[in-house]
């Protein structure tokens, strides 16, 4: 099989967490009853995973609803040229969003913000509001993205409605395989027709009576879903480290997806693995192995 590691394919992972559990007071997300995610999540642990798969660079999304944790992130990556971007968290419609969004777009490797089903927030119930729109129109106006998180048929639905009002905004459906594309076909059919709405093809493994598949087979008619939608121009790797590890490890995320891609063309498996990424987030070229 030519895995994208086999054939020289770069490979930018588009969804990674990172924290540090060990600081005074803990941290918003993962929860400490969860002994498997709560400890520190940070560029040398990752690195030490991914770089020996092939992983050349990273996107961070946020963790936290504190927006000095974006913040934090940025401070972080000053020295670690593995990360290529992030996404951070600011809440649209609230009073300083034009501000902090300003703060934040002095540095490059701010790329967008993340909203969606997150922090008891739902964009779909705050969509209406004026300064809501306003406040995404500003973040388009940035040439920035927007990810949506955990999709669900009414996020799904949202997102339609989101695309219809600011027309000109990147946007990023995280986890969608997560989803059973027919339950937000509607919506979907939609979305396929926005070439700016992009898909993120992470959260790939499921549980099945209380067992996660490891068999890459399992996987594929829910990608050929995906992808049979979006095409082979919209649909970008991320793995969602550490989260994942809920699910498996880190070498099995990649190697259901490397399985998949692994038949079709040198060019798909471009896109997939980085190219589509650098249309989406147009994120920063840091190390002499990153593409683009």
């Amino acid at each position: 099989m030519a895995f994208a590691q086999e054939r020289g394919i770069p490979i930018i992972d588009t969804h990674i967490h990172l924290f540090d559990t060990s600081r005074p007071g803990g941290v918003p997300w993962p929860p400490k009853d969860n002994a498997l995610l709560y400890k520190p999540a940070l560029p040398p642990r990752y690195r030490k995973l991914a770089e020996p798969l092939g992983i050349v660079g990273a996107i961070e999304v946020e963790a936290s609803p504190i927006v000095e944790d974006s913040q934090w992130v940025l401070d972080l990556a000053k020295g670690e040229t593995i990360l290529v971007g992030t996404v951070g968290h600011l809440d649209p419609g609230m009073p300083d969003f034009r501000k902090q969004l300003g703060r934040f777009h002095q540095n490059p490797l701010f790329r967008g913000i993340r909203f969606g089903n997150l922090w008891d927030r739902d964009i779909g119930d705050v969509l209406g509001d004026a300064a809501v729109v306003a406040d995404l129109k500003a973040l388009a106006d940035a040439d920035l993205s927007l990810d949506v998180a955990n999709p669900t048929p009414k996020l799904m639905a949202s997102v339609v409605k989101v695309t219809d009002r600011v027309p000109t905004l990147r946007v990023v459906l995280d986890h969608l395989p997560q989803m059973d594309p027919k339950t937000a076909a509607e919506s979907l059919r939609e979305l396929v027709k926005r070439p700016q709405v992009f898909v993120k093809g992470s959260s790939v493994l499921r549980r099945v009576d209380g067992k996660v598949p490891e068999d890459p087979k399992f996987y594929r008619p829910r990608l050929d879903e995906v992808m049979g939608m979006f095409g082979e121009d919209r649909v970008m790797y991320g793995s969602d480290w550490p989260n994942s590890d809920n699910w498996g490890p880190y070498d099995l995320v990649l190697r259901v997806v490397r399985d998949y891609f692994g038949s079709k063309s040198r060019a798909v498996q471009e896109k997939y693995f980085w190219r589509n990424s650098l249309k989406a987030y147009k994120w920063v070229r840091r190390a002499p192995g990153q593409p683009g």
